[in-house]
């Protein structure tokens, strides 16, 4: 069975120029893999976008396979700050517009560099690294789950692990296959009719 490339960075920058380092071999990953996909990364490509040597990205880096992680952790970060502000802000409304407020949050963090966001759920596999993911989903399972409980006077009784998977997962793959699939060919009222349909799906599931 073939070994899996390291994930895992071979160090982490402490100083400010050794972190601008950093940032730039990430940004210059997300770029190339935007433009050129995964096969064609190399850590030469991505040294020579970034403007360092390539002595440089290893000092930092066991390989590309770890770029593509630390691309993915970044952009999950980015996702994850969004889908906090909608659930703070849902916290105290009642269902339907807390429902409304996370479906409209979820095209909003989707529309976060849609193009990157396409390869590394395409490339996500080859990485071997799927924790980046399993954590954002998981967080905000527990945050949805956290918001059914102080609002379970609103609906039916069901199981609220449950019913926080199903939302949670219906509003995921409706927004990520919306935006990150058929953007270009949909127009803001469209996605203004994809808010309304998936609230009218979630809600009409927890009633």
């Amino acid at each position: 069975m073939p070994r899996k490339p390291p994930t895992k960075p071979r160090k982490y920058a402490s100083q400010g120029r050794s972190r601008a380092t950093v940032d730039a071999l990430i940004e210059a990953t997300a770029r190339i893999l935007v433009r050129d996909g995964f096969d064609k990364a190399s850590t030469n490509r991505i040294a020579e976008k970034a403007g360092v040597s390539v002595g440089s990205l290893y000092q930092y880096f066991p390989g590309k396979e770890a770029l593509v992680t630390a691309v993915t952790k970044r952009h999950s970060q980015e996702l994850m700050q969004v889908v906090r502000g909608a659930l703070a802000q849902a916290a105290a409304l009642p269902m339907e517009q807390a429902v409304r407020t996370l479906v409209a949050a979820a095209i909003e963090a989707h529309r976060i560099d849609p193009k990157l966001h396409r390869v590394l759920a395409e490339q996500i596999p080859r990485t071997g690294r799927l924790e980046n993911t399993e954590v954002l989903n998981g967080e905000t399972y527990a945050l949805f789950r956290a918001y059914l409980e102080a609002h379970c006077d609103e609906f039916r009784t069901v199981d609220l692990g449950l019913a926080a998977f199903v939302c949670v997962t219906s509003i995921e793959a409706l927004t990520h296959t919306a935006v990150v699939h058929h953007s270009e060919s949909l127009s803001d009222e469209a996605f203004e009719a994809l808010v309304d349909e998936a609230t009218r799906l979630v809600v009409r599931y927890l009633q």
